[in-house]
């Protein structure tokens, strides 16, 4: 018998933490973080982390991990999630994967084997130095197969991550093995989506309540602190608020940006997990 898991997932702003903890309790469990911000020390108001308060005694792992100067990778999280799911387990507690990051629960709780490669950093700032365009014709030309399967809005950083894959490995990253057998029994979960607008509706209070709780100063002194690094440029919330402290819109332009990029977020959350057969998405 394998071990069992819970994974709670959906689209930000749909509930999940307040599932997560309220399944915590009533299983003996604690609650692993399958979110990629949640991992950063001081990333607190935009990503929506949970306070001592919401967390209601139950132990969270993977959050306040990293400083946002060190990238964290899918294959970080994966060594990481294991560690933690089977710490719970020796205590005879339910390990509960909470988050909406998808590659997280494929790493860690799907059959996707991800190729364990060490970061090139003079690689990726080569790579960096073309345009996304340039970098999608030269994924295109060296792995035809892994290109057709991109979303259209991958990243830049998305892309140059699979370059350095395949540079690293001497191969195409369709040939490579990706498969292999679970660990885990997992049990999946989602909370209830009323609807699309319903789900909006959320998303736009939640930014109305992160402006109100200071996501400003939040941006303003992470910048003070650590300068205009990628992780926290890229993440949405702040680079919104950059905009408005650089002067290049108003306070109400900015925070419609960032009402539109989080249901662009959410859009995009929904699309991978409906790709998930044992979830069931009716929105």
């Amino acid at each position: 018998m394998k071990p069992k898991v819970i994974a709670v997932v959906g689209p930000t702003a749909s509930g999940k933490t307040a599932l997560a903890i309220k399944l915590a309790h009533e299983l003996n469990g604690e609650i692993v973080s399958a979110d990629s911000r949640l991992v950063y020390k001081g990333f607190d108001i935009a990503a929506a982390k949970p306070t001592i308060e919401e967390m209601e005694g139950i132990k969270h792992h993977l959050i306040d991990i990293r400083e946002p100067e060190n990238d964290y990778t899918a294959g970080d999280y994966a060594r990481d999630g294991k560690k933690a799911i089977e710490d719970i387990l020796s205590r005879e507690k339910t390990p509960i994967v909470a988050g909406g990051t998808g590659l997280y629960f494929r790493v860690l709780l799907e059959n996707y084997n991800l190729p364990e490669v060490e970061t090139n950093y003079e690689l990726r700032q080569e790579l960096d130095k073309s345009s996304k365009e340039e970098l999608l014709e030269k994924l295109k030309l060296t792995d035809a197969l892994t290109f057709q399967s991109l979303q259209k809005d991958t990243s830049k950083r998305r892309i140059i991550r699979i370059l350095e894959l395949i540079e690293t490995l001497g191969k195409p990253l369709s040939e490579v093995n990706t498969q292999k057998e679970p660990e885990y029994e997992v049990q999946w979960v989602m909370p209830e989506l009323i609807s699309r607008e319903w789900l909006y509706e959320r998303i736009n209070k939640r930014v109305d309540n992160m402006l109100e709780n200071g996501i400003i100063q939040e941006t303003k002194s992470l910048l003070k602190k650590h300068g205009r690094i990628q992780n926290f440029t890229e993440t949405i919330g702040y680079k919104e608020m950059l905009m408005y402290i650089d002067g290049i819109c108003s306070l109400e332009e900015a925070a419609s940006k960032l009402k539109q990029h989080t249901r662009n977020y959410a859009k995009r959350q929904l699309t991978w997990f409906r790709k998930n057969p044992k979830l069931n998405i009716n929105i």
